[in-house]
């Protein structure tokens, strides 16, 4: 019952902002993909921006930006690790942040993270607000769930939006 209310009312909080923005480009990402990499294997987004060294899937998710207000949404649904003594769990990880990557790797690359959200045992994170200073106009928007704790590992992304669609 908790998950339905939760993904009801970011479903409502969304429309809501999402139909301000009727002459706006908003980017949705259509299901999210963990991260897939052999152990201790880095997959870069940048130079800047490193995976985690696990296997990760995810068994639903979504995401949706607005450029013009920052607005973004983001759910994610059975996020755990694939192998190692942690498999099916999230293993140590229990905060996430949403991050969004205007032209990765180049030299004008923008990087911009929601605030730290809790990430269950189950591998569910939910998240709706703001995010300052997403340009307008972001080049090839990449939109990332990296790890916020354990500090440790905090900024190495664990999944992304898959299923691009922009809205312009």
């Amino acid at each position: 019952m908790k998950k339905v209310c939760a993904i009801l009312c970011m479903s409502l909080f969304a429309s809501a902002v999402f139909a301000q923005d009727r002459q706006d480009s908003v980017v949705r990402w259509m299901s999210i993909a963990g991260v897939t990499t052999a152990v201790n294997v880095d997959n870069p987004i940048s130079a800047d921006i490193h995976s985690g060294t696990f296997a990760w899937s995810a068994r639903a998710g979504r995401a949706a930006l607005s450029l013009a207000t920052g607005s973004l949404v983001f759910d994610v649904d059975g996020l755990v690790i694939n192998g190692t003594a942690f498999s099916g769990t999230p293993g140590p990880v229990t905060k996430v942040v949403g991050t969004v990557v205007c032209s990765a790797g180049e030299s004008q690359e923008v990087v911009r993270d929601t605030k730290a959200v809790g990430l269950s045992k189950a591998g569910t994170a939910h998240f709706a607000g703001v995010v300052q200073g997403i340009p307008t106009n972001c080049a090839n928007p990449i939109f990332l769930i990296r790890i916020a704790e354990p500090a440790g590992a905090a900024g190495l992304w664990i999944a992304t939006g898959a299923q691009r669609l922009n809205t312009f």
